[in-house]
């Protein structure tokens, strides 16, 4: 097995260069600084790291169609991907052995259920149990996200998906079938990956698969077939909520009290602060944290939209009855949120002027801009794969939180960097990312905020759904030319584990695959 055989070749360098290296593996915080309940992981999601996507009787999610209609940005699809599904024993143990607490993944909604409703897929579950049972034997906590973007193909084809409120009873049913056939060995459920990505970019500008939008809002690179922007993301979105807070009625109502478990919800949260110090830029930051921020998050708490948007989008933002406000409301526990990047916000009239094109970012009414080196990039120059990283953000954003919110319990779901396909082993811009938001993790709780966990994206090279194979965000890697897709511990790998395992000394003898090896340590 090749697990950890990174260390080995890696524990020359250490010696070699232990002056600059130990500088980096050994940051100004400890595990011990962090709430002994607060629990640190990694994660993937089903369609991204799976692969056997025609295997053991799942069907098609809507990812599968968008990949093999050549619309990936690399032409690729994740029909294989890192393959966990044959490999999970080998991965689990990985985890272990870096001494992961908790492994962040997602069920396939056609794998385990594969018309959508109805009948289960007896080797679907069958996985899934394996996994589970996998990671409890190891003492690894499972957090588990019941729909990560792969809608079953079969669904939207019936009836658009998102798009009708038929998806809340056939997500609330098979929601269900996962709390009672594995709510007994986990305690810890997201509903809903991103509802507010998936909305915009699937029904909106069109980049994610059903690819429904207004043609232009894609930047004239998307040719969309149907769709309507001005009205349909926001459809979309009321739907995955209701569907949540139907979903979380049952959990809590049949399940919960004999199980102990916690449901939320999740959310894709950039960081927004102003451009400038113009009043009209303060108020788009404003208008612009309560879209991209608080249409998902103002509904759980405060059981509507944010007003901003109310007036900005009127009758075209659907109404919440009395009933449906109060379930949402009590339908949550906890909330995720899924954080890489700060943006700068610019007021941006002609945006959402008359003449413009509606649609959600048009109701907005800003600019995103960028920054590297500390200082604002302007907007005509802003791309997320470009952007730096700026982990005082995720500081705001938990302190925005505590401050807007009621400090709800947050689990920093997402959070990791990205890298070209040829990165290095050697991935110190990667350590060093994941160091600095831990570190401001940590200086949020110390401000109060009530943050529960933290996990990297991803634990394994996954095939990325804005980049595919082009881009790697993975502590581990995963050799794609080889067959045996070989996986191969990174330099963040060896930073996180080393971190966690926060009780060894300075040089510590380990066993692995009967090798002792000296790494180095916190203490």
């Amino acid at each position: 097995m090749p697990t950890f055989s990174f260390i080995l070749g890696f524990s020359v360098y250490l010696c070699l260069s232990i002056a600059i290296v130990s500088s980096n593996l050994t940051p100004k915080f400890r595990r011990d600084d962090f709430p002994s309940e607060f629990v640190f992981g990694a994660g993937t999601s089903a369609y991204q790291v799976e692969g056997a996507v025609a295997e053991d009787g799942r069907s098609p999610c809507i990812w599968d169609t968008y990949t093999h209609d050549g619309k990936a940005v690399d032409n690729s699809t994740a029909d294989i991907a890192a393959d966990e599904y044959h490999k999970y024993k080998e991965d689990v143990k990985l985890m272990s052995e870096l001494g992961l607490e908790a492994y962040r993944f997602s069920i396939s909604w056609s794998r385990l259920i594969p018309n959508g409703r109805g009948e289960i897929n007896p080797k679907g579950l069958k996985y899934y149990n394996n996994l589970i049972n996998e990671l409890i034997n190891r003492g690894i906590q499972p957090h588990v996200t019941l729909c990560h973007l792969d809608l079953p193909q079969i669904l939207d084809d019936e009836y658009a998906g998102w798009l009708s409120p038929k998806i809340i009873e056939d997500f609330t049913a098979y929601a269900e079938v996962c709390f009672r056939e594995f709510g007994n060995r986990v305690a810890h459920w997201t509903t809903i990956n991103e509802p507010n990505s998936m909305s915009t970019s699937s029904y909106d500008t069109g980049r994610w698969p059903p690819q429904r939008c207004t043609n232009p809002t894609a930047g004239g690179d998307i040719n969309c077939t149907t769709g309507n922007s001005s009205t349909e993301p926001y459809i979309a979105m009321h739907n995955a909520l209701l569907a949540h807070a139907s979903a979380a009625a049952i959990y809590k109502e049949k399940y919960q009290g004999k199980q102990k478990g916690v449901i939320g919800l999740n959310a894709y949260a950039f960081w927004c602060t102003s451009f400038t110090n113009s009043s009209s830029d303060i108020k788009a930051t404003h208008r612009a944290r309560e879209f991209l921020i608080g249409w998902t998050i103002n509904p759980l708490v405060y059981g509507d939209y944010p007003d901003i948007m109310r007036g900005k989008v009127g009758s075209r933002l659907p109404h919440f009855t009395k009933q449906e406000s109060e379930l949402i409301k009590r339908s949550w526990d906890f909330i995720g949120l899924n954080h890489y990047y700060t943006v700068y916000i610019e007021d941006d009239p002609k945006n959402s002027s008359e003449t413009a094109l509606i649609d959600y970012f048009s109701d907005m009414g800003v600019k995103m801009a960028g920054f590297k080196d500390n200082t604002p990039v302007p907007a005509s120059q802003f791309s997320l794969s470009s952007s730096a990283s700026n982990p005082p953000g995720l500081l705001s954003l938990l302190n925005y939180m505590k401050d807007s919110y009621g400090n709800p319990p947050i689990y920093v779901q997402e959070n990791g960097y990205g890298a070209p396909q040829n990165e290095s082993l050697n991935d110190i811009e990667r350590m060093n990312y994941v160091s600095g938001f831990i570190e401001n993790t940590l200086r949020a709780i110390r401000n109060g905020a009530n943050a529960k966990g933290y996990f990297v994206w991803s634990f394994l090279d996954v095939y990325e759904v804005l980049f595919g194979y082009q881009s790697r965000y993975g502590l581990v890697h995963v050799d794609l030319d080889d067959n045996q897709l070989k996986r191969t511990p990174k330099l963040s790998a060896l930073w996180y584990s080393n971190f966690l395992k926060k009780k060894r000394n300075k040089f510590q003898d380990i066993n692995i695959e009967n090798k002792n090896v000296k790494i180095w340590n916190l203490e």
